[in-house]
């Protein structure tokens, strides 16, 4: 009888042990990210370990490299010359984008991929549908969603846009305006006009577009998208149509489609190639007709972790040790669509939600986030920041998120409140960094309020990323040289311009920073109501970075361009 040997037993480790532990062995996870994610994890119970990763700034590449190691499963990086084009009409393309799979081909095999596990057990399924042998394959959500939103602008449409536009052709005189409110709003549910604003919708969100402008002209009503911060046109409507394409948007955001006198402001849900949008409509009288601006705020946007956002390592580490401190005033500053909010809520999903009281006062209530009391602002009803604020402080809060300070009651109470033990984060509008502190001096605040209740300044732009798929490197001019100084080198990129970028040479956004910490010295200064010039200079003596110095470091590191900088920054 062969001799058996007493063993302990070993506890095996969990799934999510396995993965943790292989992110650390690749460096992608420090004992700070682990901690975050311990924290996140307990805050978001149901949440996939992938996704808080992702929320903990940890790559979403590394992440899925992790699991497929962990899970046994092959990773890829997919492109559109992967797709397995016959076996997606097989399977239907609206079946692949409920549940989140996609056939592709790599080196003539075939396989299912998607960004879950989980999905991954319908691979049976799809076998049986195609009755051709499948492998298993992930790849990044990010990925998986551009090759399935490039197929779903490939998919033919019921009818042109062009033949949309002459169909919905209703035969009234330009100069006409119905009184007819009921004739009106049969002409905005009318099939055409329905479809054109669906088709708006849908392209926006396809494109990546962050407005929709549909404006009256003197012949013709001109619709355009912003994307990337710069407004392009898309094509023009009969003057005819503007009106019914208005009531439509009315319509949809429960507004008064016989008001046209006043602005007026509404929302609309929707849900757009399986994304979940909330749009906000605003309309303002002109002399040739109203014109309407939709936003498309997607929530996407706030899950980046302050690491995506484009700081330097020295400024998120200084941010970071900002948004840990017990106390005072912290203000994000830039003009609107500068990304405010965004650094704003992703700040906030790097605290403990869990172990902190942590609530905002907002107009409107942009994003709707976990584990945080969120409200909303009636200024027709009295509900102020400065009452919203006040109620708030006698909840026991530890931070508060202030959309915006805008007065000299708003700047008082968020002061006191500062002083008085808690953490306060807000947006100014102002150019700089400098600047923010004397406006709140400007407001009304006493100097040295300002000096001992302000923590630090953010100010920030978006610019263009350089299209990965078009940029060219080039040696920089003898006035590019100039310009970038310490930061000049031998090859700086330069925007081309290509199909997949609409020939602009940018495709998407990323931060540029100025960030001022208040110490002793500065405090001093602020204290004795100094003029904007002495104390930006002092600022700068005591080693604040401006967004030019910023944004050409990012030239150097081949992601914008010196034009967009110049174009952004003073």
């Amino acid at each position: 009888m062969k001799h058996l040997s007493t063993t302990k037993t070993i506890k095996s480790k969990t799934y999510s042990e396995k993965l943790l532990d292989l992110l650390q062995e690749q460096n992608q996870l420090g004992e700070e990210k682990l901690q975050l994610v311990t924290r996140l994890q307990k805050q978001s119970r149901g949440r996939s370990l992938a996704s808080v990763l992702v929320d903990a700034g940890v790559e979403e590449e590394a992440v899925q490299k992790a699991i497929a190691n962990v899970s046994g499963l092959l990773f890829a990086k997919l492109t559109v010359e992967h797709i397995a084009h016959d076996l997606v009409e097989k399977l239907g393309l609206g079946w692949c984008t409920e549940h989140g799979v996609l056939p592709v081909r790599i080196d003539e095999k075939a396989y299912i991929t998607s960004s879950t596990v989980d999905e991954l057990f319908l691979t049976d399924d799809v076998r049986r549908e195609v009755s051709e042998p499948l492998g298993q394959l992930l790849t990044t959500s990010r990925d998986l969603q551009s090759l399935l939103e490039q197929l779903q602008s490939e998919e033919p449409k019921s009818a042109p846009m062009a033949d949309l536009l002459d169909e919905a052709e209703f035969g009234v005189c330009e100069d006409q305006v119905s009184s007819d409110m009921q004739e009106e709003a049969t002409d905005a549910d009318s099939s055409p006009v329905v479809r054109i604003v669906g088709e708006m919708i849908t392209k926006a969100a396809r494109e990546d577009a962050s407005d929709i402008h549909f404006e009256a002209g003197d012949d013709c009503s001109h619709i355009r998208f912003r994307i990337d911060g710069v407004l392009h046109s898309l094509m023009e409507s009969p003057k005819s149509m503007h009106s019914a394409i208005v009531s439509r948007l009315k319509i949809l955001a429960n507004l008064d489609i016989a008001e046209r006198r006043i602005p007026q402001d509404g929302r609309i849900r929707a849900t757009v190639m399986g994304r979940q949008l909330d749009l906000r409509l605003s309309t303002v009288p002109t002399p040739k007709g109203e014109k309407v601006v939709l936003r498309l705020l997607d929530d996407r946007n706030i899950r980046i972790g302050l690491n995506e956002l484009g700081f330097q390592d020295e400024a998120l580490k200084a941010w970071k040790e900002e948004i840990d401190s017990p106390h005072g005033i912290i203000l994000v500053t830039g003009p609107t669509g500068c990304g405010k909010t965004t650094t704003l809520y992703s700040s906030l999903q790097e605290m403990d939600r869990k172990r902190l009281n942590i609530s905002t006062v907002e107009d409107p209530v942009e994003y709707e986030l976990s584990g945080v009391t969120q409200i909303q602002v009636h200024d027709k009803i009295d509900m102020t920041f400065s009452r919203a604020l006040r109620a708030l402080l006698r909840q026991d809060p530890d931070v508060v998120l202030l959309g915006e300070i805008r007065d000299m009651e708003t700047a008082n109470v968020a002061i006191q409140a500062a002083m008085t033990g808690h953490l306060v984060l807000s947006t100014l509008h102002t150019n700089d960094a400098p600047s923010s502190l004397t406006r709140l001096i400007n407001i009304g605040i006493e100097p040295f309020l300002v000096a001992s209740a302000v923590n630090g300044v953010l100010a920030q732009r978006l610019a263009r990323r350089v299209c990965t798929k078009c940029v060219e490197f080039q040696e920089p001019t003898e006035k590019e040289l100039a310009l970038l100084g310490t930061f000049a080198c031998d090859k700086i990129p330069s925007a081309v311009g290509c199909a997949s970028c609409r020939g602009s040479g940018y495709s998407g956004r990323l931060g540029v920073y100025e960030l001022l910490i208040m110490d002793d010295e500065l405090r001093d200064a602020i204290a004795a109501n100094p003029t904007i010039t002495s104390f930006r200079n002092l600022a700068y003596e005591r080693g604040m970075k401006n967004l030019r110095h910023d944004g050409f470091s990012k030239v150097a590191n081949g992601l914008t361009t010196v034009n967009e900088i110049l174009r952004l920054t003073a």
